[in-house]
């Protein structure tokens, strides 16, 4: 199925991706004479997300000088204050594999409208796979319909996860998320790049995806995708406004379901579980019984009620779940880097 005329802002976001896609080519094919050095290796690298970053940005506000930018390398530098729209840009999701060679890494851009991803891009250069969504019009990778996968049975799942790397990061904690999970699917992934994982969830690549530490430009545009997939997205508990809480869940709403009760207690929101439930099911109501009319998801008001079941974490009823329609709720605005007010002068492009 090809997909339908591009909304214009997605087309410009398109525009950027791929322009920012052909300098990271560019830089890879330099990548093994430049890893000599790993001092080299950082600065090269850091030259191509600058660069990246900075011609995403130079095209996004040349179509749009009134819009916001929050960027991973220039944070809210660029762009106008206080616009109800901003571009959320990852200019290389997946630095780490781009300078070993290691070909997953994508670019990754969304415009979130009062607080809502409403648009998204999700690019692999190295592939040149190209994944789009705008809000209420459904998911596509290169100009074909995308929905997440079928299953229902966690056991047969392949989910993608990310481990962590920081200094202070709890490692002993995801050994224990590893060792509780990995024997109840079929296998356990560590690709690299939230935003891809993301991407491929919603493609139906793989079933499910999980991690902590992510900042909103890691998922903001690779959530979109999912829920007009089909999916869901939310924290470790369910809650569907995890955009800055730095924890991720997606997968097929079935699988989603089954991963909630299962992560949930290792989530820093467990403390709030019990009402968090309380207040979902109060919320839910009967939507349309044909998945493939579900497209306008809200990446902010998805949930089911079998992701709130801690007692299903076992034995999850495999009969399919009714799907179930978004509900309304109040948005807080995506809140930029504090920590460097951009100055009332600063210019709207570079």
């Amino acid at each position: 199925m090809s997909s339908p005329n591009l909304h214009p802002m997605l087309n410009v976001a398109v525009k950027a991706a791929r322009a920012a896609g052909a300098i990271i080519n560019r830089a890879a094919l330099d990548v093994e004479a430049v890893r000599i050095s790993q001092k080299q290796v950082n600065d090269f690298v850091t030259e191509v997300d600058h660069a990246a970053e900075k011609v995403i940005i130079e095209t996004l506000l040349a179509a749009y000088p009134g819009h916001g930018i929050l960027a991973e390398e220039s944070g809210s530098e660029y762009g106008a204050k206080d616009s109800d729209f901003v571009w959320i840009i990852d200019p290389l999701d997946g630095t780490t594999n781009f300078i070993h060679g290691f070909p997953v890494y994508c670019v990754s851009i969304a415009l979130a409208v009062k607080g809502k991803v409403e648009q998204a891009v999700v690019y692999d250069p190295s592939r040149n796979d190209l994944f789009t969504a705008t809000k209420g019009r459904g998911a596509y990778m290169n100009d074909r319909r995308i929905r997440v996968s079928k299953r229902t049975k966690l056991t047969d799942c392949l989910i993608s996860t990310g481990f962590p790397f920081r200094t202070g990061d709890n490692f002993k904690q995801y050994l224990a998320i590893m060792a509780d999970l990995m024997p109840r699917m079929a296998g356990l992934r560590r690709p690299g790049a939230a935003a891809l994982d993301l991407a491929y969830v919603a493609a139906g690549f793989t079933d499910g995806f999980f991690e902590t530490g992510l900042n909103p430009w890691d998922v903001a545009a690779g959530s979109l995708l999912v829920t007009e997939a089909g999916g869901l997205v939310g924290n470790f508990t369910g809650e569907p406004e995890f955009l800055e809480q730095r924890e991720c869940l997606a997968g097929a709403p079935r699988i989603y379901g089954q991963l909630v009760p299962l992560l949930a207690k290792y989530s820093k929101f467990a403390g709030v579980d019990e009402k968090m439930r309380a207040s979902h099911r109060m919320r839910q109501v009967a939507a349309s019984a044909d998945p493939e009319a579900d497209t306008s998801a809200d990446l902010y008001a998805r949930t089911t009620s079998a992701n709130l079941d801690a007692e299903n974490a076992e034995g999850v009823d495999e009969t399919p779940a009714a799907p179930v329609a978004p509900s309304p709720r109040k948005l807080t605005r995506i809140r930029r880097d504090a920590a460097t007010p951009p100055a009332e002068g600063d210019p709207t492009a570079r």
